[in-house]
């Protein structure tokens, strides 16, 4: 089974999680995608020498007053450009509402005389008369694209006689970069063409414009003179921002635009709000110029319909390829590199050729990611296998211990030293209840305890903690050693409620398995001990002794003499005390010592409790008794402390009594 999992062909699934991920196209995808396509458009920007732009700046409104303009200043403007030698002047500052001078139809003179070309926007305000929209033929199919509630033309005087109208909507991409624009769109089922191609209509004075649709969208859109421009399903072409138009101030205009097309926008502070593009911020007359050049360049650059296809199949193809050729390491990894390579290659040649974009970021990634799931796999199967002895002695070691002795081999040395630890023992309580349960079946016995060893185990190893050994059905474990450990009574007091938790859990599941339940008492204490190599110059085992790890032994066996859970000896206690709630038990003097110790458990100690301890190492017995028999029943989960105490109060006080109770068991 292992060997199964340590397969290179398992990067079959990271190979199948990509394709569901290029499949499904999350945003994140495609923003990574599209700005690679920024990375191909881009590049050495040439002057247009058919497309000029006129800036309505800081120095225009310097020189002529407050902004807006009086509408017959736009007219001179209009016209001032003629008399210069413009071909066509598009006025991209948006009418909708009346002059505050009083001035449309002067405007509406100029426009008469001159053919201009201005703005009108998709929005959702319904128009008290008709938007201005040439004559269209759409052919094939029924109204697709870009689809707007209403079109918002300029004030009716100016709607009336301009020469073209356009829409000037932007349609941003996922990112909020402007790549595409859309050359027609609809609303109530008609079509209006953008600026851009409103304006290619006017300037080649073609009384209409022609629409292709099929069955996925708009295929492509036509002026007659020009002829076809094709176009996404959105009726979108790709920006070519390789000509960049001549600029001028209106402040500083040229003597001759010798026939150019015109573009009068604003780019004064707070006038308007620049596009974000491919090649940073650019104001709208200047998006609308990089379009003109475009479409007049017989730029066409496409994201062909197969592309999505091919790409999803060709990371399908050469992901398989890439795992079948990991069994030839040197093979398999020039294979990779050539496929990272190639790929790449491919679609630059594609775009310079053909203007094709075919995205090879998310192939990239794929090979990247495939290649290293079955390269590692494969080196790890390899190395497992290399390590598979050296594994064997693991399962004996911690791996914090085993790491140490890789450093630094010396330490396999019989000795120790002294050092503070904290000792945790673990035993199992009705174990006799679970033997009978199995009987005979030693077998049984052994797999649950392994189980229950397991478990319990797996919490130490967590907390930093050296297991030291197994004792029957009982566990030492030690912290500190031999890696520094600030909080070593912190972790082991840590582990111990955790063990307990999982052995809760533990019950719940063999429960189910008709096997009774274990119970387990911990004893935890703090000292200085001797930790290190001991044993004989055949065999020996990393390990403590000394007097706080006999003490912690002595502790856990009083856990279940007191009816608790855990018993924290008084060094241990000290170093948690800021970290746990202690509830102080007894001082008690261990079997074979003298000295008594202050010994805790894990709980909020109560008023109630430090009157108990006082009545009881005064001797004044009588007082205690009724103390425990109120908490007996107010603290119910202590209930079986108070029932101890209680019985061993009734037992009669002995004659020597100096308020350490002294085990005569262990």
């Amino acid at each position: 089974m292992i060997k199964k999992l340590l397969s290179p062909w398992t990067a079959l699934i990271t190979l199948t999680i990509l394709i569901l991920i290029r499949f499904t196209d999350p945003s994140f995808v495609e923003s990574i995608r599209l700005r690679y396509f920024d990375s191909l458009i881009v590049g050495q920007v040439t002057q247009s020498k058919q497309i000029h732009v006129v800036d309505i700046d800081e120095e225009t409104i310097k020189k002529f007053g407050q902004f807006p303009f009086p509408r017959e200043k736009y007219g001179q403007i209009i016209e001032s450009l003629y008399q210069r030698g413009a071909g066509l002047v598009v006025f991209n500052i948006y009418m909708p509402d009346p002059d505050r001078f009083g001035q449309d139809d002067k405007l509406a003179r100029t426009l008469k005389k001159y053919p201009v070309v201005l703005p009108q926007v998709g929005g959702t305000t319904k128009p008290s008369y008709e938007p201005f929209r040439p004559g269209v033929s759409v052919i094939g199919g029924e109204s697709a694209g870009v689809n707007y509630e209403t079109i918002e033309p300029n004030v009716k005087a100016l709607n009336d006689v301009a020469a073209g109208i356009g829409v000037s909507n932007t349609l941003p991409e996922i990112d909020g970069v402007t790549r595409r624009i859309p050359m027609v769109v609809q609303s109530n089922g008609k079509m209006y063409p953008s600026i851009s191609l409103e304006t290619l209509r006017v300037a080649s004075g073609e009384p209409s414009f022609q629409v292709k649709l099929t069955d996925y969208g708009i295929e492509a859109v036509r002026i007659k003179q020009l002829g076809k421009i094709t176009t996404d399903p959105l009726g979108r072409i790709w920006i070519d921002w390789s000509k960049e138009p001549v600029r001028h101030s209106y402040a500083k205009l040229p003597q001759n635009f010798n026939g150019a097309i015109v573009i009068v926008g604003l780019t004064a502070k707070g006038l308007n709000n620049p596009v974000a593009t491919a090649i940073g911020s650019v104001y709208p007359h200047h998006l609308q110029a990089a379009v003109l050049d475009t479409v007049v360049g017989g730029v066409n650059i496409q994201r062909p319909d197969w592309a999505n296809g091919a790409e999803i199949l060709f990371i399908a193809v050469i992901g398989l390829l890439i795992i079948f050729f990991t069994r030839w390491t040197y093979a398999g990894i020039a294979f990779v590199l050539i496929a990272a390579v190639g790929v790449f290659g491919g679609s630059k040649y594609l775009f310079v050729h053909n203007q094709y974009l075919l995205d090879v970021t998310f192939a990239e990634v794929a090979i990247s990611l495939i290649a290293i799931h079955a390269y590692v796999i494969k080196f790890v199967s390899e190395f497992l296998q290399k390590q598979q002895i050296k594994k064997q002695f693991q399962s004996y070691l911690s791996p914090d211990l085993v790491a140490k002795l890789q450093r630094q081999p010396d330490l396999l040395r019989l000795g120790g030293e002294e050092q503070p630890l904290t000792i945790m023992f673990t035993d199992v309580r009705g174990f006799t209840a679970i033997s009978e349960h199995y009987g005979k079946d030693v077998q049984g016995l052994t797999k649950i305890m392994n189980r229950y060893m397991t478990a319990m185990t797996k919490r130490i190893l967590e907390n930093n903690g050296t297991l030291d050994k197994y004792i029957g059905d009982a566990q030492m474990a030690f912290w500190n050693a031999p890696v520094p450990n600030p909080n070593h009574a912190k972790d082991a007091v840590k582990t111990a409620i955790q063990m307990l938790e999982d052995l809760d859990e533990f019950n719940k599941e063999i429960s189910t398995e008709g096997v009774p339940a274990f119970g387990m008492g911990l004893g935890i204490n703090s000292g200085t001990v001797v930790v290190g190599n001991m044993g004989s110059d055949q065999r020996f085992d990393y390990t403590c002794l000394g007097d706080a790890v006999n003490l912690a032994s002595r502790l856990e066996g009083q856990s279940k003499n007191y009816g608790v859970k855990i018993v924290i000896g008084q060094e241990a206690a000290k170093l948690i005390k800021d970290d746990y709630d202690l509830f102080e038990l007894d001082t008690i003097a261990v079997k074979g010592k003298t000295e008594g110790i202050k010994i805790y458990t894990i709980g909020k100690q109560t008023e109630a409790q430090n009157v108990f301890l006082y009545w009881y190492r005064e001797g004044v017995w009588d007082e205690a008794i009724n103390v425990c028999k109120m908490e007996k029943f107010r603290n119910v989960e202590m209930t079986e402390y108070y029932e101890l105490m209680m019985q061993r109060l009734l037992e009669g006080k002995p004659e020597k009594w100096d308020g350490v109770y002294r085990a005569t068991s262990k």
